[in-house]
């Protein structure tokens, strides 16, 4: 595999002996915690962070640090804090996680969501892996680096954010408008998912490290027509137009469009497989219809690997809400669907003028939601300094770059100049379907995956 230079020294932390048993202990019994406090975020503003939030903040302030705890309204609470690093010339790094969680229906659950049950060896409830367990590895870390005397190499500012799961407006985008100030020198961060184990089926276990994120363009589309009765011919039917524009958007095959991090990722992951990748530039020179059907190819030769990087080869924008109508024979003036899209970077324009036309003239859309698209360097130091953290532990590892199909907190804190990778480590066992825990049912993290992790986040948080 083709690997990432470094840039820049890779500074070697000093060994491993101050994380004890009590910290893998307490990365178990924190996500368990954790988890006991419904921290449902409904949308809409709706949501209640604050149990939670304090309970961070606690076990921050018993390892000496003063955590700021804010709130842009009730409930919707905040906790940063700044650890100081041993080098005053280095930039801080930003350590990010997010406390609401989507919510659980507990009739459809094995255990209930919000038990943070240990059974055998494994944690259950909503927010086990998205993403009260990196809140809860975090917090044992730096309480070990606490007992111990420890301290990273650099500054290291805390962010345990709310609303993450809806538009951020009361976590992270109120944290950046109103509290910048508690980021400043932080260049880089270390945020939600990435570096998970992932079981391709043939022995390999590789480790994805998010490099990228897809843009969030989430709107609302609008049909406006003659009202009248639901016995006469009408055609300016409002619920018609918009049908027929939401069939347009969810029949719309995206062309490719690749990134760096995509590229780095084929690569990587050709290389794996066995497989000769192709010459992409050479092959999108030939036409756009011969790199659809060249890395549509490609797709199906990668098999289980293609899973990491299909979802980010295009734009997609998916149609998620209707409403219309009050009465069955009642003709509506007007009509509404939303529509799910994501972008890649530096294809925002091309998306915007293809939902012109794939709205056409009838139907009025506007972004609802709309936050940028991400990426970040997978030949840089801390890419590789990431990437020995997790050979270090686990000496099999294949790690590669991807671009997650979504999007984070990162996204608005890129708006204060900082650089994301998405890695929250964890070993899972081969069988464990890591993707599809997150926003489903039963959704739950072994506790050796915990233990892993938090090996991992020391040794890493430590280096960069």
């Amino acid at each position: 595999m083709t690997e990432p230079a470094a840039v820049g020294a890779m500074v070697q932390p000093e060994d491993e002996a101050h994380l004890d048993g009590r910290a893998l202990d307490e990365s178990v019994a924190f996500t368990s915690d954790l988890i006991r406090f419904d921290t449902t975020n409904r949308g809409l503003g709706e949501g209640h962070e604050r149990p939670a939030a304090e309970y961070a903040a606690e076990r921050l302030a018993e390892a000496g640090l003063a955590p700021h705890v804010l709130e842009k309204a009730p409930g919707r609470t905040n906790v940063v804090a700044r650890i100081a690093g041993h080098d005053p010339g280095a930039p801080a790094l930003l350590v990010h996680g997010h406390l609401d969680v989507v919510p659980a229906q507990p009739a459809d659950w094995t255990v209930h969501p919000f038990s943070g049950e240990i059974r055998d060896g494994v944690v259950w409830g909503r927010g086990a892996v998205d993403m009260k367990n990196a809140d809860a590895m975090v917090l044992a870390v730096v309480r070990a680096w606490a007992r111990a005397g420890v301290r990273p190499r650099r500054d290291i500012v805390l962010a345990f954010t709310a609303d993450e799961e809806d538009s951020a407006a009361y976590g992270s985008g109120f944290l950046v408008q109103e509290h910048a100030v508690l980021f400043e020198g932080c260049t880089e961060a270390i945020g939600e998912s990435g570096a998970f184990t992932f079981h391709p089926g043939d022995g390999n276990r590789v480790y994805p490290v998010a490099a990228g994120e897809r843009g969030t363009a989430w709107m609302r589309l609008t049909a406006h027509g003659r009202a009248g009765h639901g016995s006469k011919r009408n055609a300016e039917n409002a619920v018609s137009r918009l049908a027929a524009a939401v069939h347009r958007i969810g029949e719309h095959r995206w062309p490719v469009r690749l990134t760096p991090v995509t590229r780095a990722a084929l690569l990587a992951l050709c290389e794996l497989r066995g497989l000769p990748c192709p010459d992409l530039d050479a092959v999108a020179r030939i036409g756009e219809a011969h790199l659809d059907q060249e890395i549509d190819s490609l797709l199906d030769e990668l098999g289980p690997y293609a899973e990491l990087i299909a979802a980010t080869v295009r734009n997609s924008a998916n149609p998620t809400m209707l409403d219309a109508g009050y009465k069955v024979n009642v003709i509506p003036g007007s009509a509404t669907a939303h529509v799910d899209g994501r972008t890649l970077p530096g294809t925002e324009e091309e998306f915007a003028a293809t939902l012109d036309e794939l709205t056409g003239p009838d139907v009025e859309w506007s972004y609802q939601h709309h936050q940028i698209p991400l990426l970040a360097p997978v030949n840089s130091r801390s890419f590789a300094v990431l990437r020995d953290a997790l050979e270090h532990f686990d000496p099999g590892a294949k790690v590669v770059p991807y671009c997650m199909s979504g999007g984070t907190d990162a996204k608005q804190f890129s708006r204060l100049g900082v650089q994301s990778y998405g890695f929250t480590p964890l070993r899972l066992p081969e069988g464990f379907d890591y993707g599809r825990m997150f926003h489903g049912v039963d959704e739950r993290v072994p506790v050796q995956a915990l233990h892993f992790g938090t090996r991992v986040l020391d040794r890493a948080l430590r280096s960069l």
